[in-house]
């Protein structure tokens, strides 16, 4: 039986179809949003925190940090760069720092699901739970990453690649609100 191509997702735009389909269609290069060059810069000031810091945040105990962990799977046709890895004697849990106080969507937690994915292929051991770091309340969201979490971001980023094979726009957002940070918002004929 012949391997299945995939098209090259990265986990911080593959749950965004509309974005990666415009870089990939249209070969639009991103611009960045306000809030994508904040996150940059608070995300360098938090990792020199991060370091210092205890676990206890996370509800966790002694265990190692590994910051900006690069993860990619030929068989997943997925990669990404993560912004922290945690490993204890509990297990492996990847925290993506989001710059936003509101309760995390559900883009963000396909995102996490798609990093879980990644450090078990790479690191062969489970990562079951799973945390979004929200900058602005200096607060870690804990995810449990189901086994149904991961199926179901399997399935979308199969959706979008079936969408960039056809060349196919995704319809609009019904969040509108969501556009006024989008780096494609110039670009998109659906809404402007």
């Amino acid at each position: 039986m012949a391997e299945r191509v995939f098209e090259r997702l990265t986990a911080s735009e593959g749950y965004q179809g509309k974005r990666y389909q415009l870089r990939s269609i249209i070969q639009m290069e991103k611009k960045a949003t306000y809030k994508m060059e904040r996150g940059k810069l608070e995300e360098a000031r938090l990792d020199q925190l991060e370091r210092r810091r205890k676990l206890r945040k996370y509800g966790l105990g002694e265990g190692k940090r590994f910051f900006h962990v690069w993860l990619s799977s030929e068989r997943l046709g997925l990669s990404g760069k993560l912004d922290l890895l945690i490993e204890t004697s509990q297990g492996l849990f990847p925290v993506d720092f989001k710059w936003t106080s509101a309760e995390p969507h559900r883009n963000h937690l396909f995102r996490l699901a798609g990093y879980a994915l990644l450090v078990e292929e790479n690191h062969g051991r489970p990562a079951s739970t799973g945390f979004i770091h929200l900058i602005p309340k200096e607060d870690a969201v804990v995810i449990e990453i189901t086994e149904a979490l991961k199926k179901e971001c399997l399935t979308k980023l199969d959706e979008i690649r079936r969408m960039i094979s056809n060349e196919q726009l995704p319809d609009p957002t019904p969040f509108r609100n969501r556009c006024v940070d989008c780096e494609y918002r110039n670009y998109c004929r659906d809404i402007f």
